[in-house]
């Protein structure tokens, strides 16, 4: 059986190209179109297009000052990354890389497998932390464009995975290099460690996300394995409509701490991208300034050679057919479809 795995991912314009910007703020805001009431898909679409033009000026600055974004040239090597440790596990597995708001899109990586003549296909959101709008609804629009190109290989796809041992230890152990490196004490009394997660609204709570949950229990076992006493969370959040989102932010919380220092450790992201390059090394950074603390931003460590083995890990069981409990996959209730897993199921 010819089996193919689906990378999944966010995506960002490479450039700070306005035809770029626009319609990728398009795509975001149509996709998250629940969020408001509209009567038809026409008056969904118009208010995307509104919200998509209001936020595109600011955006197109914010890639400018950082000078594009890397988040797809990351993913690539993160897929080039994958394909290598299956191939060294004995597997002949092709990696797709499908994004859902850029090129690559998730149609583009479907019909390659379907050329391919690929008969088993796993998405793999590059997501650690489970979310409505990520992980979830990328295995929804990765479903949907099988369906489309009415092509119905087995499928499977994986959910929530920041439980992975693997993955946590790398987390943990980039923390506690950068702050070697600078020279900083976690544990000393003027250094405040803030966890920032990429915000969600409270609406996909309300239904039965638990993505609040999964940041949280995260940032306990960080805290835990770095031995820090005390820390703090908080969200990055993006108020473009007039909606509720998770809280404390990130900023807010920040300028509230009355410390020397802030080592501030972004949970939520796999790549380095205008969360972290734009909203935390710049816009964060100003206001840490501005409070009279030193700022420290833990970088992504996105091109860890560990992330093929934990990618890896993940995908085995569903590649080479054994049963996925056996490394602690259950059925996904953030996705309760068929043939979803992942590791955030209660036991």
């Amino acid at each position: 059986m010819s089996t193919g795995v689906v990378l999944l991912n966010f995506g960002e314009p490479a450039t700070p190209a306005r035809e770029q910007v626009v319609p990728y703020l398009e795509r975001i805001f149509y996709a998250n179109a629940d969020l408001e009431s509209a009567d038809s898909e026409e008056q969904a679409r118009e208010r995307a297009g509104q919200l998509a033009k209001r936020r595109a000026p600011g955006l197109i600055e914010e890639y400018e000052e950082m000078g594009g974004s890397p988040l797809n040239e990351q993913s690539r090597t993160q897929a080039d990354l994958l394909e290598r440790e299956l191939t060294e596990r004995g597997q002949d597995v092709a990696v797709y890389l499908g994004m859902q708001y850029t090129e690559p899109f998730i149609e583009d990586a479907v019909q390659a497998a379907q050329e391919d003549g690929v008969d088993r296909l796993v998405g793999l959101p590059g997501y650690p932390l489970c979310g409505a709008s990520t992980n979830v609804l990328a295995l929804d629009e990765l479903e949907a464009a099988l369906d489309e190109r009415d092509w119905d290989p087995e499928f499977r796809g994986i959910t929530g995975w920041h439980r992975h041992p693997s993955y946590t230890r790398m987390r943990a152990e980039n923390i506690d290099r950068f702050a070697e490196e600078k020279g900083i004490g976690l544990q000393a009394e003027e250094t405040a460690v803030v966890f920032s997660a990429h915000g969600t609204p409270t609406h996909y709570l309300d239904e039965g996300s638990r993505y609040d949950i999964y940041v949280e229990e995260f940032c306990e076992v960080l805290a835990s394995m770095l031995e820090l006493d005390e820390y703090h969370v908080a969200f990055q959040n993006h108020e473009n409509r007039n909606i509720d989102w998770t809280e404390p932010e990130t900023e807010d919380l920040v300028e509230g701490l009355d410390t020397e220092r802030v080592v501030v450790e972004p949970i939520s992201f796999l790549h380095e991208q205008s969360e972290t390059l734009s909203e935390l090394d710049i816009e964060l950074r100003e206001d840490a300034i501005d409070e009279g603390q030193t700022m420290y931003r833990v970088p992504i460590p996105h091109d860890d050679e560990r992330i093929g083995d934990i990618f890896a890990d993940l995908v085995e069981p569903l590649v080479t057919g054994f049963d996925p409990g056996y490394y602690q996959f259950r059925q996904c209730q953030c996705r309760d479809e068929p043939g979803t897993v992942c590791l955030n199921a209660p036991r």
